[in-house]
């Protein structure tokens, strides 16, 4: 009875720890480990505006710090019907949809990767329909409280005639995008799209065409409804929603729920960074140079929509003068090596969570050893064999602990049997036989539980990869990223489970017993719905292990046995 207390109190306090470590998680603003919840969609509420319906979390960078009043409502395109065109632009990679209303981005699609949903069709990212909205503005706003209205997103802009299509031999293709004069400024954006690259320069020019010098301020943002990605699995949850860079305080991610409800702290104004909207396997961001005072913004724009975004400051500019200031747009898959390239940091929004210093190697060498293999899947099998032989002791001394436990069981058995009805003399028993036959019980946990951050950053590199999206292992499996579908891969997995799980050796108590094979099955059930590239990799460390195992109790004169579960 005794055994079976420990063995309840146990179960309780190990499912406690868990819960505790995804509330702690949580508490930090960090996703939840183990049981992540989908965000929460918010709920439709009216947008707090300022005078001339402008959402009162836009303030200035001035010294005031007042709400800033502009032109327009800083708000989706479809809140309401404006006379604009559509204006369609294709590279080898990317095939944008531009707006002449403010010259926005409003629709970003990806020849080089399909919908998982339909893989007839390219995947879009931003979008501007009736199920979704997801778009990249910017605009102008005066320095101070009460200035002149200015070129904003709103603006009804002219497009220059040129190529829409880049040609054969050609490396660039460029739109120029010119607004109406507005308070005696002229906006002119010019988008430079590049062979190849997801990383669309943009150029904004400022002409003074008044009689006074007029301060303004350039503003660059992401707004996106708070739904998330269709087609996400409920088993295993990714974040979506903004995320901001800056040196100081490096990458925040922020819930739409928390946005909603005020509660984030992001670091305000700053010299360098970045500003992102993040989803699974693809992000997009504004990128502006160090050294450009910015201030950052993340706020709820309208009903279900939120934004984030960067406000710049631009020196006074004279009567008759004009200003330049270079951005960045980029919109496309999060490969790990190109983000570290096109700016400090914006390889995080590929987040790996709280084990990002083992992760980011372990992908490393991923990324090499496909260079050599030249397919993902045999790439998961030789990793996962790199680190069973990386670990070879840790796991020998923690297979030979369990032999040595497996040798003793007779006696225990044997002990139990006739010291059943004095619990007390049978634990002190049973630790004189630890003791005389050199039996650490916990021998077999400690080496293994030091693998499990590894493995664990190891699932999480699978998860996160974009690689792995659409990838072919062999025969059946041509998605590594989607679950097999023909459960072929999750049954040999509770397969080796069971095999694994045989190999240990059996707790005398038959209620223990019972317990040891409750957590591995309800482990592999779980597998069923998880992409194939992560089975595989279970699989892979399971068929080691076995192995492993096999050897070493061998070695040890304890001949191999399956203990099968008598429920």
């Amino acid at each position: 009875m005794n055994d079976i207390r420990r063995t309840i109190l146990w179960v309780i306090f190990g499912f406690s720890m868990v819960m505790l470590w995804d509330k702690w998680q949580l508490y930090n603003g960090k996703q939840a480990t183990f049981f992540p919840g989908a965000t929460p969609i918010a709920a439709p509420a009216p947008a707090a505006s300022a005078p001339d319906g402008v959402p009162s979390a836009i303030t200035s960078v001035a010294a005031s710090a007042q709400p800033t009043r502009a032109t327009a409502e800083l708000v989706p395109q479809t809140a309401k019907a404006i006379a604009s065109e559509k204006v369609v632009v294709e590279t080898d990679v990317l095939k944008i949809t531009f707006s002449t209303e403010g010259g926005s981005v409003v629709r970003a699609e990806f020849l080089k990767h399909q919908d998982m949903a339909d893989k007839t069709r390219n995947f879009v990212l931003l979008d501007d329909s009736k199920d979704r909205v997801y778009l990249a503005q910017s605009g102008l706003i005066a320095a101070a409280a009460g200035g002149a209205g200015l070129p904003t997103h709103k603006s009804i802009m002219t497009l220059t005639p040129g190529e829409r299509r880049l040609k054969d031999g050609s490396q660039s293709l460029e739109l120029r995008f010119e607004s109406p004069e507005v308070g005696g400024i002229k906006l002119v954006k010019t988008y430079t799209l590049t062979r190849g690259s997801y990383a669309v320069a943009v150029r904004h020019e400022v002409f003074n065409l008044g009689a006074t010098a007029v301060a303004a301020q350039l503003y660059l943002q992401l707004v996106r409804d708070g739904n998330k990605p269709p087609g996400e699995s409920s088993f295993y949850s990714t974040f979506t929603g903004p995320a901001v860079y800056t040196e100081a305080k490096k990458y925040q991610k922020v819930e739409f729920a928390d946005i909603e409800k005020g509660k984030f702290d992001i670091e305000k104004l700053a010299e360098n960074g970045y500003v992102a909207m993040v989803q699974h396997y693809f992000a997009s961001a504004w990128l502006l140079g160090d050294g450009i005072k910015r201030e950052l913004f993340m706020r709820k724009v309208d009903n279900n929509f939120y934004s984030v975004g960067m406000i710049a400051p631009l020196d006074p500019i004279a009567a008759g003068a004009s200003k330049a200031i270079e951005a960045r747009f980029f919109a496309g898959p999060q490969e790990e090596t190109v983000l570290e390239g096109l700016a400090p940091g914006l390889e995080l929004v590929k987040d790996y969570g709280w084990l990002t210093m083992l992760a980011k190697p372990l992908y490393w060498l991923l990324v090499k050893l496909h260079a050599l293999i030249s397919n993902w899947g045999w790439s998961i099998m030789a990793l996962v064999l790199l680190l069973k032989a990386a670990f070879y002791w840790l796991n020998a001394k923690a297979y030979a602990s369990m032999a040595k436990m497996k040798a003793v069981n007779p006696k225990i058995t044997e002990m139990r049997e006739r010291l059943k009805d004095n619990p007390q003399q049978m634990q002190q028993e049973m630790m004189r036989i630890y003791r005389e036959e050199k039996v650490n019980p916990m021998g077999g946990c400690f080496p293994i539980m030091i693998q499990i951050p590894v493995f664990i950053a190891l699932y999480w590199v699978l998860l996160a990869s974009v690689e792995m999206r659409n990838a072919p292992w062999l025969g059946w499996i041509h998605d590594l990223s989607s679950p097999d579908p023909y459960y072929i891969l999750p049954l040999v997995m509770t397969l080796t489970t069971v095999l694994q799980t045989s190999l240990n050796p059996a707790p005398p108590d038959p209620m223990q017993a019972k317990m040891m094979w409750f957590m591995p099955l309800a482990f592999s059930v779980m597998f069923f719905f998880f992409p194939a590239g992560l089975v595989l990799y279970w699989i892979t460390n399971n068929v080691l292990s076995i192995a492993q195992q096999w050897v070493i109790n061998t070695r040890m004169g304890v001949p191999p046995k399956f203990h099968l579960p008598k429920f």
